[in-house]
């Protein structure tokens, strides 16, 4: 019997994926272990090994496509075993999987994969109505006006984690504020001491810390001085977790992933900067592995670098909290009755309060303060 090749399930949320690329034909010979095509998930991109050596046969599986999971995208034949007159099993393709000649649709026509909602006759003409579905929201705009881009799976899946969080998780939001002088001064000390290593393109520092980077260790120690703050709810138990594993959201093209800094709370700074550069590196190019950004026990995001003052992060299931983390900028503090210039930064945590009320978010988020403004504290 020939040896069934199926899409595999390679990510915990992956329920359709798409080949992106085979690297092999129609009626070639393949080894065991040989890699046989590339599958594009929403976060990432993963070679598939040939599960058998023989001759590839009913390549059903098509490029750019949703398949389902588990689904025969090919099937291999051992040497000298017949070719017979066996009908391929077609791949379970999701609903949305027909898509439109090119990726943008302009001129105010939906595409033919997203049916449009008929408008009730009984509308009321003016006022803003329930929006039931995409053809009363495109009523609203001028024909012509706009395009449509259909979405891609990772948005459709950032959509659906985001809808479930906000409408699952009861989340209780703490902001405060964190002096950065200390720290900055101490980053550009432990910055100045690097040694140099020698690389392709010459010499450089061996590590260069950034702000993020002592955030990030700064959060997995508060969550080892608030042990209860390290938690993930489910419904029969509470699951408190040993190590501090600290997600850390990277922007890629078309969306979100955050990649994992595993036990931070026992690594230096330098080898988490060093680490964090190479998962944001492999995450914009989706090299990721799915246990590199899988799991966690808290997550922070940061968009200082944007100019952002404060915002409120979404919680991303199973964390019970996040941090948002503002820029650093200068502004009036005042001191032992006198007025003083201050780098500040503002920070959000939004926990799950059913995992973290408020006085443990908030203890959890003083410890957080006290080591970002006694920075030294992170050294020992």
């Amino acid at each position: 019997m020939p040896t069934e090749v199926i899409l595999p399930k390679v990510d915990m949320d992956m329920a359709t994926g798409q080949i992106s690329r085979w690297f092999a034909e129609e009626g070639a010979h393949v080894k065991k272990g040989d890699v046989l095509f590339e599958i594009e998930t929403d976060k990432a991109a993963m070679e598939i090994d040939a599960p058998a050596s023989g001759v590839l046969r009913d390549v059903t599986g098509k490029e750019g496509v949703d398949i389902a999971v588990g689904a025969a995208v090919a099937w291999i034949y051992a040497d000298g075993e017949a070719y017979g007159d066996k009908a391929p099993i077609s791949p379970l393709e999701g609903e949305m999987s027909a898509k439109p000649t090119e990726g943008v649709v302009s001129g105010g026509t939906a595409p033919a994969l997203s049916p449009v909602e008929p408008t009730p006759p009984d509308r009321p003409a003016a006022g803003h109505p329930p929006l039931k579905g995409e053809g009363d929201v495109l009523r609203l705009f001028e024909p012509g006006s706009y395009e449509l881009v259909p979405h891609d799976n990772m948005r459709k899946t950032i959509a659906r984690r985001l809808v479930e969080a906000k409408t699952t998780i009861p989340h209780f939001y703490l902001t405060l504020d964190c002096e950065l002088d200390a720290l900055l001064a101490l980053r550009t000390q432990i910055n100045a001491a690097a040694p140099v290593k020698k690389t392709e393109k010459g010499e450089a520092p061996a590590y260069k810390l950034s702000v993020n980077d002592m955030v990030i260790k700064a959060m997995a120690l508060a969550l080892k001085a608030v042990p209860d703050a390290n938690a993930s709810w489910t419904e029969s138990a509470m699951v408190k977790h040993k190590h501090a594993d600290v997600g850390v959201a990277v922007s890629i093209p078309g969306g979100l992933i955050t990649p994992i800094i595993r036990h931070a709370d026992e690594k230096t700074l330098s080898v988490i900067s060093n680490e964090m550069k190479d998962l944001a590196s492999r995450a914009r190019s989706r090299k990721l592995k799915p246990e590199e950004y899988q799991g966690g026990t808290t997550a922070v995001s940061n968009l200082g670098m944007f100019g952002i003052k404060d915002f409120a992060a979404v919680i991303n299931p199973p964390h019970a909290t996040i941090l948002a983390v503002g820029a650093g900028e200068e502004r009036a503090v005042v001191k032992n009755g006198e007025i003083k210039i201050a780098t500040v930064m503002s920070v959000t945590l939004s926990t799950d309060h059913r995992a973290v009320d408020g006085a443990l978010g908030a203890e959890l988020l003083v410890a957080f303060k006290r080591l970002i403004e006694n920075p030294m504290g992170m050294l020992v």
